[in-house]
């Protein structure tokens, strides 16, 4: 859809189109097209000079899309950000040449599967580390998630239930915010194993978390 001003910069002619279905580090070349994608039914962003594409999934109609497409357009050209980058934006979940295959596939499930979830409720969640030796996965929450109740629940039936599912050699999830309970060792990991036992009942049970 044209949007009336230039999308792209000069030496950036050639246009840029990217799919739902890319490598993170690819989508990432482009702040817009990132926005377009927490879009459900959003499949490929093509950014012309001044005019942007979106394809769509055959099931979800125009008419739900297009609101939600105008909106990240006006606020995003609101902004100062260009719609495409020279190279990737280093975040959390960027994957570094020195990341291992366990940590690069960590990232990449909570930037393209984990995050877009979490950020429908205006929270957000940032990878922080993970240990080879224990198969810990420590990650940071933000926004709503902060202080909600529920977001221990998400946390641990969610995130590590998704990321041990996919990933092996992860045995556990926590957040940073957590505080060390007496006798625990300082380690700050609470819950932990209740958790994660409760996880193996589940999945004995043949039980799939679902929100």
């Amino acid at each position: 859809m044209p949007t009336g001003i230039v999308v792209l910069q000069e030496g950036d002619t050639n246009g840029f189109y990217v799919t739902n279905a890319d490598p993170v580090t690819t989508i990432a070349l482009s702040p817009l097209a990132k926005e377009l994608f927490k879009i459900n039914g959003v499949k490929g962003v093509y950014l012309g000079f001044d005019f942007v594409t979106v394809t769509k999934s055959v099931e979800t109609p125009w008419k739900m899309l297009r609101p939600q497409i105008l909106d990240v357009l006006m606020n995003f050209f609101d902004g100062d950000t260009p719609a495409l980058l020279d190279q990737p934006e280093i975040i959390d979940t960027t994957i570094l040449d020195d990341d291992d295959e366990v940590v690069a596939m960590i990232k990449e499930l909570i930037e393209s599967r984990i995050r877009p979830a979490v950020q429908e409720d205006g929270g957000d969640i940032r990878y922080v580390s993970f240990e080879e030796d224990t198969g810990l996965v420590t990650v940071e929450l933000a926004g709503s998630c902060v202080g909600c109740p529920s977001s221990s629940v998400t946390l641990k039936q969610g995130v590590e239930n998704m990321l041990q599912h996919y990933i092996p050699e992860v045995t556990a999830v926590v957040a940073l915010e957590e505080e060390p309970e007496e006798g625990d060792g300082g380690e700050g990991y609470k819950d932990v194993k209740v958790q994660k036992s409760y996880e193996e009942r589940l999945q004995a049970a043949g039980i799939p978390f679902s929100d």
